[in-house]
């Protein structure tokens, strides 16, 4: 082995599956104590090569060498037996058992044959202490937040003492102060040693954490370069262009209120919540985690229940706690959790375009297939879906094309508001900037965009106004010519109903604390 810090080695690895070349040629190797980042739109190849080191998949052609040695990795017990442990995007849980359980399964310490679970879940809470979670290791997995999830995935990579260690998109859940807590953890892990792999779509993540920087587009290795390169080289390495414009909104004139919401209030998750979209107009909600941004829009949408207020979409008021009469009125959500709550995984891209339309398209107990084929290929067409086909299951395709389809099939119904929670969540930056253009197209045709983003620069960079909200509570609006970071960050803080502190003279919130949005 030319370099004894070398851990692992990729060489012309090449995969191909029916239709797709996903990789071809790429090249890339680890060393000891560095953070090594793997950079790529979604659909680059990026999981497809980590699929490779965990086991998922074989390579077609090409070689990987741990240790200076070829080695063939057919599962994930070849993968930890060559110290490689992977946390993926997917949480890779098992709800109904506990934090313990999984943080160990398969793994138990045993005593006299026995599972010893004080030891396991005593083993357990140290792993927690170490990522910095506060979650008992006796608690079911179903009861965790996303981020806590995010964080015992973390604490069950880290148990199985890797020498490599790969992270795809751990930042993509977290708080501002989890990230920070998390980066602690990647430093003290390079300090010791270990090789880790890390994926991430938050440019400045790379010079905070990372040394070097390999970038993969359309399958092939196209550069290694420091991670102190700048953030416009970086973008123009993984899409092939520059992108001179990253928020690129196009105000226009705006009509009247599509979408007016008065005096909403859940009693102890949000209350007297009232604002106006209208036609033409994107309107950002902003806030800390826990102000109520998600509870209040799934509420306006009828998926959760409210116990005082009113939601009417063009004057008509909407039944409470009911999606159809919301989806018939026009509105439509694109979930937070766009793979647990927007779409159906094992079902094709068709499928899943014509979720919504369905019942339409239905005559008698007989769907017009023809016509709802026709419509989903128009509408993937005109998104710029990456696919095989309509045909492809959706859980094949990339992040930035799951989220085209979870949003085209509210442009096949036709939707007149549309909600989007975290709309860019895991998105790289070429695919963000094609949903930012598809808003402006939905707002020229005379839609309402109602959207929440942790990512602030983004919320104010796409908002032709924003809301902020605090503690369950409208904390104040904002012109988009009067919306500045410091200025939605001291009414994120503050307490609704008492004036927010002015905002300092000087920034003290940083661009990637902002960027979290908490």
């Amino acid at each position: 082995m030319s370099n004894p810090d070398e851990l692992l080695r990729i060489e012309g690895i090449r995969k191909s599956f029916p239709g797709v070349v996903a990789l071809d040629g790429v090249d890339f190797d680890l060393r000891r104590g560095e953070v090594h980042v793997l950079l790529g739109e979604n659909g680059a190849g990026k999981s497809t090569l980590i699929k490779m080191l965990s086991g998922a998949y074989t390579p077609d052609a090409g070689r990987i060498l741990a240790g200076g040695e070829e080695v063939r990795i057919h599962g994930a017990q070849d993968s930890e037996r060559l110290g490689i442990a992977t946390i993926y995007q997917e949480f890779n849980l098992v709800p109904d058992l506990t934090v313990a359980e999984n943080i160990f399964l398969g793994r138990q310490p045993r005593r006299f044959g026995m599972i010893d679970r004080k030891k396991t879940e005593a083993d357990a809470e140290v792993l927690l202490e170490r990522v910095g979670v506060h979650v008992s290791p006796r608690a079911r997995v179903r009861e965790l937040g996303i981020a806590r999830l995010q964080m015992v995935e973390i604490a069950k990579a880290l148990s199985l003492d890797a020498r490599v260690l790969i992270m795809d998109e751990p930042t993509a859940v977290l708080t501002s102060e989890e990230v920070e807590k998390l980066f602690a953890i990647v430093r003290q892990l390079r300090a010791d040693g270990v090789g880790i792999v890390f994926i991430t779509h938050h440019l400045e993540e790379i010079a905070a954490l990372g040394d070097r920087v390999t970038v993969i587009r359309d399958g092939k290795s196209v550069g290694q370069v420091p991670a102190g390169t700048p953030e416009d080289e970086l973008v123009r390495l993984m899409v092939g262009r520059s992108i001179e414009q990253q928020y690129p909104r196009e105000r226009g004139e705006t009509g009247g209120a599509l979408l007016s919401v008065h005096g909403l209030t859940r009693d102890g998750v949000f209350h007297d919540v009232s604002f106006e979209v209208r036609a033409g107009e994107v309107v950002g909600i902003a806030g800390l985690v826990g102000a109520g941004r998600t509870e209040v829009v799934r509420a306006v949408f009828g998926a959760d229940p409210y116990d005082k207020g009113a939601v009417k979409v063009s004057g008509t008021a909407l039944r409470r706690s009911d999606v159809n009469a919301a989806m018939a009125a026009g509105i439509g959500l694109v979930p937070e959790d766009r793979k647990g709550q927007g779409l159906v995984l094992d079902a094709s891209v068709e499928e899943n375009l014509g979720l919504v339309t369905l019942r339409k398209a239905t005559r008698a107990g007989i769907v017009d297939l023809k016509g709802q084929h026709a419509a989903a290929g128009r509408i993937a067409g005109q998104l710029g879906v990456r696919m095989a086909g309509l045909g492809q299951h959706v859980r094949t395709l990339s992040g930035g094309n799951q989220q085209k389809v979870v949003i085209g099939k509210w442009l096949l119904a036709d939707t007149k508001v549309l909600i989007l929670d975290e709309p860019t969540r895991g998105i790289d930056v070429g695919a963000k900037v094609e949903i930012y253009q598809l808003i402006n197209e939905l707002t020229a045709a005379g839609a309402a965009v109602l959207m929440i983003s942790s990512d602030l620069p983004e919320v104010l960079g796409m908002s032709d106004r924003v809301l902020v909200m605090a503690q369950g509570r409208i904390a104040g609006e904002l012109a988009a010519d009067e919306a500045t970071q410091d200025s939605v960050m001291a009414l994120a803080v503050s307490t609704p109903g008492t004036p927010a502190a002015p905002a300092p003279a000087t920034p003290t919130t940083t661009d990637k604390e902002a960027g979290r949005g908490h």
